[in-house]
Parts: structure tokens; sequence; C-alpha cells
């Protein structure tokens, strides 16, 4: 699984580093893990679904941080049979979007809000207010 770092994330890893809060490195060795899988919780991943030439299911693999690279992996492999890409959602995400993650890019900067984009109407009247039924927010800020 390859990983690309994205400026959010680092900075997110960053300030803890930097932080003096913490009195012993195995405080901060437990918050960054928590951070870095709270950070990989956010991200969608591709899995390999195979199947066998007889139609028999045959083996899954998981998880690839894109579909190039799940592609390349069925390429160097080459069991025999068929395979196809399954998209992952990611769980952070989908709770994210009901729950709101305030700071984290893409998400709306409103105070009461923290919600994804595509939560936020593009239709008429109602055009960017957000459309979680208990989340106040007007309109998209980013």
């Amino acid at each position: 699984m390859r990983l690309t770092p994205r400026r959010e994330e680092v900075e997110a890893v960053k300030a803890l580093l930097e932080s003096p809060d913490f009195s012993s490195a195995d405080q901060m060795a437990k918050a960054v893990i928590k951070e870095v899988a709270e950070i990989l919780q956010m991200r969608d991943w591709v899995a390999l679904v195979h199947t066998w030439a007889d139609g028999h299911r045959g083996l899954n693999f998981a998880p690839f941080g894109n579909e190039a690279e799940a592609q390349s992996f069925a390429t160097k492999m080459a069991f025999g049979g068929t395979g196809r890409l399954v998209r992952l959602s990611s769980p952070g995400v989908m709770l994210a979007n009901s729950e709101g993650k305030k700071g984290w890019k893409g998400y709306c900067l409103h105070s009461e809000c923290g919600h994804a984009p595509f939560t936020h109407s593009a239709a008429s009247a109602a055009r960017g207010a957000c459309q979680i039924p208990t989340c106040p927010c007007d309109r998209f800020r980013k």
C-alpha cells in the first residue's frame, strides 16, 4: 500500500510532534498513532476482487491506495481468472458527513457544520444550505 501524505495530514502530525503537552515519548507516540489511524480512516481505499476462470470465488486483496496500484498488483500476480476493482468507502468520511469533521480540508468551516461539500444543496432556493436535518448551516464556507 502506497501512501502519499497530504498537506493537512502532515500538519496534524507535525502539530503533535511539536506540542509541549506530552511528558513522555510514550504519550506522544500514542497520540501520533491515534492521529494517523484517524487520518487513514478518512481515506477511501480500493480492493481487488478476484474470480477463478470456472466462476468460483477467488482471492481478494486490499487495501490499495488507488486503482492504478491495484491494477499494477493484479498485472504482476497474474493468477488467471478475472478481477475487478471495488472502491471501499471510508468509514471516517461517512461518520464525518453526519457528525461533522471540523478543520479537515474540503469540509464546511461554518462553526456548527463541518459537513462535506456534497451535503450542501446545489438546488434553487436552498442553494448552499447544508442538507443534514440537524445542521443550521445556510451556505458552504471554505
